[in-house]
């Protein structure tokens, strides 16, 4: 639920209490990962079941089997397999992956091949799409992959804010067949900031509605 009727604010969340946590303090959205020191493992099945029964607003899952690059051999991706069909067993309606070539183009096939598992579950395209050698192109490639509904992105830059310029236009062009959830350091004080200049429908950060972490 949006509920500024104006963006959605996204929070990745790494355990049930900071989801609960970012859910009072207005998210409209959780992504939960494990192991954010790495940006974001696969949680285990007795997290995300857990947050399920604990939360009302949406939740995605990260699919991701190991820390690294975004460039997977077969072993691993049927891993990702294994973790996508859990969490559709389970009840989530979205999950997050990205999967790279050694040439830093997206691995169209290996992509393909999970989104078509996830099936009827959405799919975000995660941040690896901003170390592609050419952010443009790599989202036309997406084009054709109905299941990928949204894509995260900081514009190929490292962060939201030095990326606005490249988003905005990265939005104009193909806002049209994804929803792109800004990222890359946005928080609860830059975001009015980031918005006012991007105009996005939504954003994504670890710390969008505040820090949640334990003092």
């Amino acid at each position: 639920m949006n509920r500024d009727n104006s963006i959605t604010k996204e929070a990745c969340v790494e355990t049930v209490e900071e989801a609960i946590l970012a859910e009072k303090r207005g998210a409209d959205r959780v992504e939960l990962c494990d192991r954010l020191e790495y940006d974001g493992l696969t949680p285990s099945k007795q997290n995300i079941e857990k947050l399920i029964m604990s939360l009302s607003i949406p939740i995605k899952v990260m699919i991701r089997p190991r820390k690294g690059n975004f460039i997977y051999n077969e072993k691993e991706i049927m891993e990702m397999e294994s973790k996508i069909e859990m969490c559709r067993s389970i009840g989530i309606t979205e999950v997050v992956f990205g999967l790279l070539k050694s040439d830093k183009n997206i691995d169209y096939i290996s992509t393909e091949r999970l989104v078509k598992k996830a099936y009827p579950m959405s799919v975000t395209f995660h941040k690896a799409i901003d170390i592609t050698s050419d952010i443009f192109n790599s989202i036309e490639k997406l084009l054709s992959i109905t299941g990928i509904t949204s894509i995260l992105s900081s514009g190929g830059e490292k962060t939201a804010y030095h990326g606005k310029e490249r988003m905005k236009e990265i939005i104009n062009r193909f806002g049209d067949r994804f929803v792109f959830i800004v990222a890359g350091s946005i928080t609860e004080s830059n975001l009015p900031e980031i918005h006012n200049f991007i105009r996005a429908k939504e954003y994504h950060g670890r710390k969008i509605v505040g820090n949640l972490l334990k003092e």
